[in-house]
C-alpha cells in the first residue's frame, strides 16, 4: 500500500488507498478495484445504478476515457462496524478545457464478510455540482435556482 495508513481498519485503509490512488490500471480482471469489491457489489451515483464488478469497473473505464486528470481527495472518514462514510472531493479537466473542476461529495459503503465493498453509494448535487458549472446548462440551472429561491 503506498504511503502512511488513513485509518486503522485495513478494509477502509485500502478503500482511501485506491481511491486516492485510482488509475486505469487498477480495473484489470486482477486489479485493485477487484480486491476492494465483491464480485456482486451494487453501487450507485446521480447518475449509475449498477450491480456487479465489471458493471463498476466501466462507470471508472468511461471515467478514464473521457475525462482528463480525474482524482479523488478524501477529506474525512467515519467508520463503525462494517459501514464507513466518506467525504470527497472529485477534481477533473474536460478535454480541451484548461479549468479544473471539482464535485464535492460523499460515499457510503457497506463491507461483506470477506471484507471487501459489497454496497457503494455516493451522494453529492449533480445540479449545483456540476451543471451549474457548464457555460450554457449553467445560466439556465443558476436561473432556475434563483426562481426557485425565496
Amino acid at each position: 500500500m503506498p504511503g502512511n495508513p488513513r485509518h486503522a481498519d485495513a478494509r477502509v485503509d485500502r478503500v482511501v488507498q485506491l481511491y486516492e490512488s485510482l488509475s486505469p490500471d487498477d480495473l484489470a480482471a486482477a486489479g485493485r478495484l477487484a480486491q476492494v469489491y465483491q464480485p456482486q457489489a451494487r453501487f450507485k451515483d446521480p447518475f449509475n445504478q449498477v450491480q456487479g464488478l465489471a458493471a463498476i469497473t466501466a462507470i471508472f473505464e468511461h471515467m478514464f476515457k473521457t475525462l482528463t486528470a480525474p482524482r479523488f481527495k478524501i477529506i474525512s472518514i467515519v467508520a463503525a462496524g462494517d459501514e464507513v462514510f466518506l467525504s470527497w472531493d472529485f477534481s477533473f479537466r474536460r478535454p480541451g478545457n484548461r479549468a479544473a473542476m471539482t464535485i464535492h461529495g460523499a460515499s457510503h459503503l457497506r463491507f461483506g464478510s470477506d471484507g471487501r465493498v459489497r454496497s457503494h453509494r455516493d451522494y453529492w448535487d449533480a445540479a449545483e455540482e456540476l451543471y451549474e458549472k457548464l457555460p450554457l446548462i449553467g445560466m439556465l440551472m443558476r436561473w432556475l435556482k434563483r426562481r426557485a429561491g425565496s
